[in-house]
């Protein structure tokens, strides 16, 4: 059995080296996107102090800057020294994942625009590209997640092959079980991040085969048309002119939820529906829908309990979003650890190559000498 699970440690390991490490140092690097953020896109965040401006007051300058294209969603300032960020409809794409928009960053206190960005450009875009698709059409996302359940296997497996055949388990733990330093570096990192790094990879696997992992936990299957039907709310675009002013709108939300709006969803051609997202004075987020036609506000059902709940906490897992710094440190290692394992797996199998070839040739000689 060992043996067995060696060439499936080693294989997984080297046919996969080239897609892990991108995968992985990616999603290391955005464990802290938004820090990252403000260190590559400094003038995003030159804001001013003082109260924020009404939305609508930023929504028409946010469109002012966007041009010809409408804003669709306008998400205002968590904390302070954030910017408020508007975001337009979906540019027409032929390519995988979410359609390009524009992104317009501005000053809550004054309205001033910031920095005007496409959504699929930039450093830290494209690392969620690679992350999410490897960057390759259509089969992107179902690749990523096979290679999440790869690493489920060299995670079990390499465990398998850490365990010391000889004493007590203890043994493992110690640094020179090897005359190599790679080597060494192999075994005690591959020890330490293989139960973080089998959480990352399962959850990951779950992001991409949603339709595989939701109904082990009881998630109804999603019904005829779903695709379909997600694909034309990506597509929606906001309308011209809605019927309802966005002041108005705002206040009939606040009237059936109140508290203060942290985003804000125009109406579109799919489903001409406004939809806040409440802070409610205590207690959790809520999202009211108001009809553009009537007026009429509605709470929407809690996205967060139920088995919608397993499904964002996973994602949550993942990525480390409201999790702590603890864990947040835990995944940044489960990125940048599996890319050194790659490195020295590598290096291992590479100089097993040499001394097996130099044993053949001593054998050779042997045999040539009887």
């Amino acid at each position: 059995m060992r043996n067995a699970w060696f060439q499936v440690h080693k294989w997984i390991g080297l046919l996969l080296a080239v897609l892990i490490i991108p995968l992985c140092v990616t999603g290391a690097a955005l464990v802290w996107d938004e820090a990252f953020d403000h260190v590559v896109n400094p003038q995003r965040y030159a804001v001013s102090a003082g109260a924020a401006l009404a939305p609508e007051q930023l929504a028409s300058a946010a469109q002012a800057a966007a041009g010809t294209a409408k804003i669709a969603t306008l998400k205002l300032p968590a904390e302070p020294g954030a910017p408020a960020i508007a975001s337009t409809g979906p540019m027409p794409s032929k390519t995988q994942g979410p359609a390009a928009r524009t992104n317009v960053y501005l000053d809550p206190a004054t309205g001033k625009v910031l920095d005007v960005s496409n959504s699929r450009s930039g450093l830290i875009a494209i690392m969620h590209r690679i992350h999410g698709t490897m960057l390759i059409p259509v089969w992107g996302r179902p690749i990523v997640g096979w290679i999440g359940v790869a690493m489920l296997f060299s995670c079990f497996t390499g465990i398998w092959l850490w365990w010391p055949t000889v004493g007590k388990w203890v043994r493992g733990l110690r640094w020179r079980r090897h005359r190599n330093l790679d080597t060494n570096l192999h075994h005690l990192f591959g020890f330490w991040i293989a139960a973080p790094l089998f959480v990352l990879s399962l959850t990951g696997a779950w992001i991409s085969f949603p339709t595989f992992f939701g109904p082990l936990v009881g998630e109804n299957a999603r019904p005829m048309g779903f695709s379909a039907e997600r694909a034309a709310m990506n597509k929606a675009q906001p309308l011209p002119v809605p019927r309802m002013p966005l002041a108005a709108a705002q206040a009939a939300a606040l009237a059936k939820q109140p508290g203060s709006v942290a985003q804000i969803a125009w109406p579109t051609d799919y489903k001409a529906v406004w939809q806040f997202t409440i802070l409610p004075v205590r207690g959790k987020s809520a999202t009211v829908a108001v009809a553009d036609a009537s007026g009429i506000a509605s709470v929407a059902p809690d996205a967060n309990r139920g088995q919608a709940a397993i499904a964002r906490l996973m994602r949550q897992i993942h990525d480390g979003t409201g999790m702590g710094v603890v864990w947040q440190v835990i995944i940044f290692l489960g990125g940048m650890l599996p890319a050194i394992l790659a490195i020295t797996g590598v290096i291992m199998w590479w100089r097993a190559r040499g001394w097996k070839a130099a044993a053949r040739e001593r054998r050779k000689a042997q045999v040539s000498a009887a």
